[in-house]
């Protein structure tokens, strides 16, 4: 599986932003999906995830009410990120794994990464 984030960019404090996770190979439905973010000088934190069905979702309560993922039929996952606030700034990693129904929280679970999508967001 290939993974190709993208939609970051600049926002303001409060803006809304979708980001995009594009997944190449014909078992999409087999994997769980997750986000996760890394700000300069901090480890990477997870986000949220997505189970293979999209029937089922988990999130870091750091970004509970905030952030939802959905994923659909065309191989995506999408994150959309609403109230935004300056400590979200950093990049995002999507990532996909076929070990878990619903992926947890731990980057060792997953199999596969995306390349990152910078989101900044100013005061």
């Amino acid at each position: 599986v290939q993974l190709q984030a993208s939609g970051g960019g600049l926002v303001q404090a409060g803006d809304s932003l979708r980001l995009s996770c594009a997944a190449s190979g014909r078992t999409f439905s087999t994997y769980g999906m997750g986000w996760f973010r890394q700000a300069p000088g901090k480890e990477r934190e997870f986000v949220g995830s997505i189970s293979r069905s999209g029937g089922s979702t988990y999130y870091a309560d750091s970004v509970k009410g905030r952030l939802t993922i959905s994923r659909d039929n065309a191989k995506t996952v999408y994150l959309q990120m609403n109230s935004l606030k300056p400590e979200d700034t950093a990049t995002y990693y999507c990532a996909a794994t076929y070990r878990a129904a619903l992926p947890s929280q731990w980057p060792y679970e997953y199999n596969y990464w995306g390349q990152g999508t910078q989101v900044t967001v100013s005061s």
